[in-house]
């Protein structure tokens, strides 16, 4: 069994996966729902000011935090090549770097920023809104499930 430092940083890598798969579901079964639900000129401001407060320390010390937990995790794996747990590490360090942390650089902030370029009232804003959110929310759940699975990898990496 894990033990020790490396025990502690994987409990923070848990932890770290969790909070943001907890986030990201938040958003993907309620908060996205809600937001489509309203006008395009409203839906597009309310994410717009979302995505403005989402930058803030609070969330992006989870977020990013988490992020650099994963890669140490990975790293200190490499190295040490503990005898259990080795696969489960890995692998959840690859879901989280890869499904969460650069799936947010390449799908969902591009959106984003495409999105905080407009007018929410305008024609243009209303004709980019559905498409912005049936694509953002879809590329949401893929975070939301690498995420939770990365959570699990660490857990079963511990036992």
């Amino acid at each position: 069994m894990i033990d020790g430092p490396y025990f502690v940083l994987t409990m923070v890598g848990v932890l770290g996966t969790g909070l943001v798969a907890g986030v990201f579901c938040g958003f993907s079964t309620f908060v996205m729902r809600a937001l489509a639900a309203l006008p395009p000129a409203q839906g597009v401001a309310a994410m717009n000011a979302i995505n403005v407060t989402a930058v803030r320390p609070a969330f992006m010390l989870v977020f990013t935090g988490t992020a650099v937990v994963c890669a140490v995790i990975a790293v200190v794996t490499f190295v040490l090549w503990p005898d259990e747990g080795t696969v489960e590490l890995l692998v959840g360090s690859a879901l989280y770097l890869f499904g969460v942390f650069g799936l947010t650089v390449v799908a969902n902030v591009p959106r984003n920023d495409a999105l905080a370029k407009l007018d929410p009232g305008t024609r243009e804003a209303a004709a980019y809104w559905p498409t912005y959110v049936r694509e953002w929310t879809m590329w949401n759940h893929v975070r939301t499930v690498a995420s939770a699975a990365a959570a699990v990898a660490y857990v079963l990496a511990l036992t």
